[in-house]
Formats: structure tokens, sequence, C-alpha cells
């Protein structure tokens, strides 16, 4: 070789393989193809997404969402277990865009890689599929980025987006919320996909039989913690077709728990007023085992609520006189919305949990985390 010649690499050589890009996208389209729905205008694939406007909208408000998966990722590369995940990418954002009344026309995802196993891949963007199928709403585009020595050799980060579009005038603000106002509980499937940093601080081995009351449960605890997100999109818009005026606010238990989420639909008092706060009813839902394990094995049960849904992940405040009736919807009609791909996981519940009432005295500042924000009656 001459003296200042070097090596010709290609792509691959650098370490992105261009083919098995390609391999991924076409297992991509078929996953794509599940989730079609009225209002797609193209196929996956194009530089963009396009999705119409729904028709019979006066003055449209157009109501996104954004979130990832998080650490959650680590426990389903640990058990080789691909296709859950993406049902969780997805539920985070549209969970969120539930909380406005509003309904998820389409998602994109995002998936990025430092090495991309087309095979594995498919799977993520499968959970994302079933994801948007439990949404009813379309998958409409998304991106791989591979790589190469940003990610660990088979570690994959997986997020995504969520739009929706809805009438002005029915948007869920929070601002009719009033004193007395009931608060209604939809059970959680579990962790969902928040506290997971802790979570892998308290489990290494996610192997280990999962007990209940000493007695095995027959899945291990990694398959118990990957139980997917439920997501509350059909069962609480089917409500609000009925009881849409008595619904006042929502929201979606996330990250920091009770004590940070729930204050985040109510409007802020004007400086000097007493704020409305929640009052929550200790016993008055089924707190999932997971949690009772999490503590057993660290976790500060004072920050329990602070951190993970113990059970509830989506609150609504509603009008005392309509409560016990959206209750009784709820669980009547449960068994129409099962986890599309996962009909073993149990029945979404509805309980009355506690009460909107005024702050004893004013409160200033962030409410989000604040104790006095959300109190805790038995």
């Amino acid at each position: 070789m001459e003296q200042g010649m070097c090596m010709a690499i290609d792509y691959r050589k650098s370490g992105v393989d261009v083919e098995e890009g390609y391999r991924a996208v076409d297992k991509y389209k078929v996953q794509a193809k599940r989730t079609v729905i009225p209002g797609l205008l193209t196929d996956l694939g194009s530089f963009n997404g396009m999705f119409a406007v729904p028709q019979g909208i006066k003055n449209p408000v157009m109501v996104s969402g954004t979130d990832g998966v998080g650490t959650k990722l680590d426990i389903a590369f640990r058990m080789k277990k691909y296709d859950t995940v993406g049902i969780d990418c997805v539920a985070m954002s549209v969970n969120d865009i539930l909380c406005s009344g509003t309904k998820t026309l389409f998602f994109l995802d995002y998936l990025a890689c430092g090495s991309l196993d087309a095979d594995i891949a498919a799977e993520l963007v499968k959970g994302v599929a079933d994801g948007c199928l439990d949404a009813g709403c379309a998958l409409l585009g998304g991106e791989t980025a591979e790589m190469p020595g940003f990610y660990d050799k088979g570690k994959y980060d997986l997020a995504g987006f969520g739009v929706g579009v809805g009438e002005k005038d029915d948007m869920i603000t929070g601002a009719s919320i009033q004193e007395g106002d009931v608060l209604i509980g939809l059970s959680s499937t579990g962790v969902h996909s928040n506290g997971f940093s802790l979570v892998r601080k308290l489990i290494t081995d996610f192997s280990e039989p999962f007990e209940i009351d000493g007695r095995d449960s027959g899945k291990t605890i990694g398959e118990v913690l990957l139980t997917p997100t439920r997501i509350y999109v059909r069962p609480v818009m089917h409500v609000l077709e009925t009881f849409r005026k008595s619904v006042h606010g929502m929201v979606h238990i996330t990250g920091g728990g009770f004590y940070e989420n729930i204050p985040r639909m109510y409007p802020k008092a004007e400086k000097g007023e007493k704020q409305l706060i929640s009052v929550i009813r200790r016993g008055s839902w089924e707190v999932p085992p997971v949690f009772d394990e999490l503590i057993r094995r660290g976790a500060d049960p004072e920050k329990a609520y602070n951190t993970f849904n113990m059970g509830i992940g989506f609150i609504l405040a509603v009008a005392a006189a309509d409560a016990d009736a959206i209750v009784m919807k709820f669980n009547k009609e449960s068994g129409d919305f099962p986890m599309t791909a996962h009909p073993e996981v149990p029945l979404m519940k509805a309980c009355k949990i506690g009460r909107v009432a005024y702050s004893l005295v004013p409160l200033t500042g962030d409410l989000k985390g604040a104790k006095d924000a959300t109190l805790f009656e038995n």
C-alpha cells in the first residue's frame, strides 16, 4: 500500500448495518398495518406521516403527549422479553393526553440502539402496535437510530409521542372541579412504567419466583414487573360519552405517585384563598401484592405514594351526584375493554377512593409533591 493511503471502509464496518435496518423496517410495516384507522393518509416509510383532521369539530384543539419507557427497559433486556415494553411506551403518552378528555389519533415512536437486531426491534415495535390497538390510534411512523459506540450492545431506548384532536368547548381542564367532588380511582396493572430506578435497586434477580402470601404465583418477579401499563383510553372515553359534563378533572398517576400528580388537575387558588386538595381514603381499593413485595424488600413505606401508583393508575374528579353511576358503568362494562394482546391481565376496576376538599389554610407555591395538597384518612 502506498504511503498516505488508508483502507476504505463502508458504513457497515463503522457499525451501522443498513441491510439489517431494511429488514427491521419491513417487519415494522407489518405491525403498522394492524393499527390502520380512518383518517390515516400515508403508509409507513414516507418522509412524514399524514392524518386527516376529523370532521365535525367546530373549534379543534390539538393535544399532544410524549414520554419514554425508562429503566423498565433494563428488566426486559435482562429477561430477553421485548414484546411488552412497547405498550408501556404508548400508554405513557396516550394516558396523559386522555386527561383532557381527548382520544389520541396517532402515535410515532423512536427506537435507538448501538447495534440493531431486526428481530428484537420488531418485537419492541410489535408492543408499540399492541398499545396503539388498545388506544384506538394509528402507528403513523417512527425512527430507528443505530448509534454504534453510544449504546451498549443489546441495549435499546424506546420513546414516542401521540397527538389527538378535540373540541375546544369539551376540553376537561380541571376548572370546574369543586369541593365535594368524588375521586374515582381506576386500577393499575401493577408498577406500570415508573419507579423502576428504585425497583432495580431492590431486586437484582428477576428470575426469582414471585410469591403471594407465601404461595408461588406461577410467575417470576421479572414477569410481574413487566406486566404492561394499562391504557385507559377506551373505557374512559366510553364513560365520557354519557358523563362528560360530570367529569371535572382527570389525572394519570405516573412518576411521583399520588403526591406529585393529583394536584396537577386542580386550578391554582388566588393568593390568600384556600386551595382545592385531595382527601384519599386508605383501604378503599386493593393494593396489588407487588407493592407489598417492594416494601418488604426495602422500599420506604412512607414514600411509596410519592413514587408508585400503589394500584391506582388513573383518577377522575366527578360530580358527587353521578359518582355511583359512573363507578357502576366502569365496572359493569370493563369486560368490553380487555388488554388486547394480554387478555390474562385482570380487568380494570373502578372505586371511590376519596373526595375533593378545601385546604384548612391557604397554600402557596407549587402544589406538586406538597403533603398538604394530598391528605390520607382512614
